[in-house]
């Protein structure tokens, strides 16, 4: 009988790191562990400084993400009792685009004395919104130069991005830029540090940094036109060696072994995107089938045969999730985070009680108030925009709406409203796919959120009219990273030799759907007809008070 062989994939998020130790054979999760970071999402001020970061900065510290290496993997060992000389590959994902100026080994320079203090110096976290000027400048020069990838990434290229906030960097610090002898996406900096070499993944390259498979990345000119000091930065700072998703990055150096428990030698994967390497542990692996990663954000992603220019898209890259496929990608900037906010900042006292007496915390609280509605009783509509629009409209700057409150408005018809808004933007997503030729018949979830907020399902099944299912798996990245840590190791090490086949035997789905309901489609329908005009009206120009309250905001908190 051959002996067990296991993989562990580590899925570096937005607050936390975790592993997950996994069987590879039938994928069965035997041991999960966790590590929340010790600096968090950095978006006040720099550690152990006075330095205050201006609105919209997300920043982090690279050193949490070796702290999340040190502490969840040995821990996943010691939970399962799994020898060390079983495990025959380790994946990672990581949340994108987040990114980093370093030197030329891979130190950091946010960990040099001299640079501790300048904000520039420290990795730029997905959601650090302070480079839309720079995003701005790009899509118009990319418009005026007629350059056609803008086209694959629905016309327009986000604040999140990789150049949006390298182009940041030059312009406010440009000695940091100068500084930097790599920049670099988080996740392939990790592997980095595992590997001891420099692994530049297609995933990240293909949605975050502007790179197609047949072109490349855009022309030295572009960046020039953009400004001089840009020309060779592919050249001088980052790299034209890409590395398919699915490839092995290299082993496991003695050095971190050391820090993992692991043995030296491992297999470790070229690294990947959390929402991307969620798909096949989702048991995707074919088109029609759109897998929603639903947390603090939600990524849509979906496969097509053909290419397709979709409006308002995140990108689209030729082999970006499954190979063979185009690999479509959407998403909205905020989700659980909007719950989160409301639940934080504007629930009155007694549901606070309630969640007391019934020993739940306040989402559940909420959720069981919130059933006791009907669809459109409340009388209220909102738009999901409390952290800006990323697909379809491409807009950091947008902010949230609530239409229709009363004074006999109530938290859980508002908390309703809003987990409402969210669906009506996620089939705001599926329409711009659909009408531009790629199908989306089938909703599959996955993530924090399915998992707590059974609502929240069925209302996304109602208003899509689609069936909602969820993956079997709670930790979906994690599980869809360590899938791809055996196919590193191949075959001969006990792994598989591609995605689609480990995703055969790796992969499950819980057995309970959510179907939509006719006669709330019908009522969803209707709200959704309003949700529209709403969105148009402030998302398209027809009315920008939203960007103007920013620009007040940001004016009233310069004045002494």
């Amino acid at each position: 009988m051959a002996k067990r062989k296991y993989s562990i994939g580590v899925d570096l998020g937005t607050e936390s790191g975790r592993a997950v130790l996994v069987d590879v054979a039938n994928g069965k999760e035997l041991a999960t562990a966790v590590y929340a970071y010790k600096h968090g999402v950095i978006d006040d001020k720099l550690p152990g400084s006075r330095v205050r970061l201006e609105p919209d900065w997300a920043l982090q510290d690279p050193e949490d993400y070796i702290r999340a290496f040190k502490s969840t993997i040995p821990a996943v060992l010691k939970l399962s009792g799994v020898d060390a000389n079983d495990v025959i590959g380790i994946g990672i994902d990581f949340t994108a685009c987040t990114m980093l100026p370093t030197t030329a080994d891979g130190t950091p320079l946010c960990a040099l004395p001299e640079f501790r203090s300048n904000p520039h110096a420290w990795v730029k976290l997905w959601k650090h919104h302070a480079a839309q000027p720079e995003a701005d400048k790009i899509n118009a020069t990319a418009r005026k130069m007629g350059e056609t990838w803008l086209d694959r990434y629905g016309g327009k290229i986000s604040s999140e991005w990789f150049f949006s906030k390298t182009l940041q960097i030059l312009d406010e610090s440009p000695e940091i830029y100068s500084a930097a002898d790599r920049l670099i996406e988080a996740a392939d900096w990790t592997v980095w540090q595992l590997t001891g070499q420099e692994t530049r993944n297609s995933c990240t390259a293909g949605y975050k940094a502007m790179w197609a498979r047949r072109e490349g990345f855009p022309r030295d000119e572009y960046f020039a036109a953009l400004d001089p000091r840009l020309e060779h930065v592919i050249d001088r700072k980052m790299s034209r060696s890409i590395s398919a998703i699915g490839s092995r990055a290299g082993e496991l150096t003695p050095h971190a072994a050391r820090w993992t428990g692991l043995k030296a030698g491992t297999a470790v994967a070229v690294a990947n995107v959390d929402a991307h390497v969620s798909v096949p542990a989702a048991t995707v692996t074919e088109p029609g089938r759109m897998v929603m990663v639903m947390g603090t954000s939600t990524c849509h992603m979906v496969l097509g045969t053909q290419e397709r220019v979709v409006p308002g898209m995140c990108g689209y890259v030729q082999d970006g999730i499954i190979p063979g496929y185009f690999g479509y990608e959407a998403g909205q900037s905020g989700v659980g985070d909007i719950f989160a906010w409301f639940v934080e900042h504007a629930v009155p006292p007694l549901y606070h009680t309630l969640a007391k007496e019934r020993r739940l915390d306040l989402h559940r609280v909420l959720e069981q108030e919130a059933r006791k509605s009907k669809p459109g009783e409340s009388g209220l509509l909102a738009l999901d925009w409390w952290n800006g629009n990323r697909s379809v409209l491409v807009d950091a700057n947008l902010t949230g709406l609530l239409v229709g409150a009363t004074l006999a408005t109530r938290a859980p018809e508002i908390y309703r409203a809003l987990l409402e808004a969210t669906a009506f933007g996620t089939r705001v997503i599926i329409e711009a796919l659909e009408t531009h030729g790629v199908p989306v018949n089938e909703l599959v979830a996955c993530g924090g959120l399915p998992e707590k907020n059974k609502l929240l399902m069925q209302i996304y099944a109602d208003v899509t009219g689609r069936e909602f299912k969820v993956a079997a798996s709670k930790q979906t990245p994690a599980l869809g990273s360590a899938m791809f840590g055996a196919v590193a190791a191949g075959a001969r090490a006990g792994g598989y030799d591609s995605i689609v086949q480990a995703a055969q035997k790796m992969a499950r789905l819980k057995k309970e759907s959510f179907y939509p309901v006719p006669a709330h489609q019908k009522i969803y329908d209707a709200l959704y007809g309003e949700y529209k005009t709403l969105h148009d009206y402030f998302g398209r120009g027809q009315n920008d008070v939203m960007k103007r309250m920013k620009n007040i905001a940001a004016d009233a908190r310069k004045q002494p």
